[in-house]
C-alpha cells in the first residue's frame, strides 16, 4: 500500500511542527560578530590579514587542510589585484 500525505506549511511552521529548537538568535549573533569582524578595516581602508586569518579559522571545515586552501586563494587574489 502506497499513501502520498501532502502538508502545506511554512519552514517555520514546520521546524514548530517536529520540535526543532529556533537557532534564529543565535544566527543573528553570528551576523553581527561577522559584520564587526569585517568592519575593523586596517587604516587603508582594507581588512588586515590576521583579521582574515581569524575568520577564516572560524569558518574552516577541513582544518589546517582547509586553511592552506584559504590562504592560497587570498595569496593568489592579492597577488594579481
Amino acid at each position: 500500500m502506497k499513501m502520498n500525505i501532502e502538508i502545506e506549511c511554512t519552514p517555520e511552521e514546520a521546524r514548530r511542527a517536529v520540535g526543532l529548537p529556533d537557532l534564529t538568535p543565535i544566527h543573528d549573533r553570528y551576523i553581527a560578530m561577522m559584520m564587526d569582524t569585517m568592519t575593523g578595516l586596517g587604516p587603508d581602508g582594507q581588512m588586515k590579514p590576521e583579521m582574515l586569518e581569524t575568520m577564516m579559522r572560524g569558518w574552516q571545515p577541513m582544518g589546517e587542510a582547509g586553511m592552506a586552501m584559504w590562504k592560497r586563494l587570498f595569496d593568489g587574489a592579492t597577488k594579481s589585484g
